[in-house]
C-alpha cells in the first residue's frame, strides 16, 4: 500500500501473519482472523466472530483505541 493510495482513502490488505503477530492477544478462544485492512495507522480486522477496529491516535501513535463489534 502506497502513501498516496492511503491518503486517497484506499485501505490495503494486511497479511494474516502480521495481524496475528500484532493483534493475536486480542483474540478469544476459538477465534481466528479472516481478513484485515490497514488505512494509514488504523486497522480493520475481520474475525470469525467480530470486527475489531484499531485506531492509533496522536502524533506518535502511542495512544490506541480498540473497538469490538460482534457479528
Amino acid at each position: 500500500m502506497g502513501l498516496f493510495s492511503a491518503l486517497m482513502g484506499n485501505a490495503g490488505v494486511v497479511s494474516q501473519e502480521e495481524l496475528i503477530r500484532d493483534y493475536g492477544k486480542l483474540l478469544t478462544e476459538g477465534e481466528a482472523i479472516d481478513l484485515g485492512f490497514k488505512l494509514l495507522r488504523d486497522t480493520f480486522i475481520f474475525t470469525n466472530k467480530r470486527l475489531i477496529l484499531v485506531d492509533k491516535q496522536g502524533l506518535t501513535g502511542s495512544k490506541t483505541e480498540y473497538l469490538s463489534i460482534n457479528y
